[in-house]
């Protein structure tokens, strides 16, 4: 009788591990991670479908398209954010997809290393360009003035890459503001398998 009860706890025991790594494994699956690629540096990000699922197809969509290949953080300004993802490095704006709709939600944030949709005033205009928050932007939340911007992934890996990029001097170009005086560049974006 002792040994059937073992048995069976042990094979509980058993089943329940093979179903956790089962779920755990699923859940790596649903939250892709991909590298940012950059002159300055990787930048590692775990994209979050389960808060933005639009958001996240649309940029992966154009990360497998090799779309981000040589563009630009053409936006650069310290104590708010790093913004890239249309221009390349001539500040030529390239050629998008239709935009996506607004994602952004009040309990989603715009925190340190959050990566979040640019956009114009339209809520739903947001196509390529994303920026990444250098603090905690509250203002930037849904339900704080207005519709908010989409957040939709965070940085695990490379902020010491964010913030050097935050530190390149900047200026103005072809009416732009912020631009930094030497480009940097965005290589590639990719998905790291798990």
């Amino acid at each position: 009788m002792t040994s059937l009860l073992l048995f069976a706890f042990f094979s509980l025991v058993l089943a329940t591990n093979s179903h956790s790594q089962s779920t755990s494994g699923e859940t790596a699956a649903d939250m892709p991670r991909v590298v940012i690629e950059t002159s300055e540096g990787n930048i590692q990000v775990q994209l979050r479908p389960d808060i933005a699922p639009e958001t996240v197809r649309n940029f992966l969509t154009y990360a497998e398209n090799d779309f981000y290949q040589g563009t630009v953080f053409h936006r650069v300004i310290p104590g708010f954010m790093i913004q890239g993802g249309g221009y390349d490095k001539d500040m030529e704006k390239k050629s998008t997809r239709p935009p996506v709709k607004n994602e952004a939600r009040p309990t989603v944030k715009n925190l340190r290393g959050t990566l979040a949709m640019a956009r114009t005033s339209n809520p739903d205009s947001a196509t390529s360009q994303f920026f990444i928050n250098l603090v905690d932007n509250d203002y930037l939340n849904a339900g704080q003035n207005g519709a908010g911007y989409t957040v939709f992934g965070r940085v695990t890996a490379g902020m010491g890459v964010v913030d050097a990029i935050a530190a390149t001097p900047t200026s103005r170009s072809k009416g732009m503001a912020d631009v930094p005086q030497t480009p940097v560049v965005i290589r590639d974006i990719r998905r790291l398998e798990d």
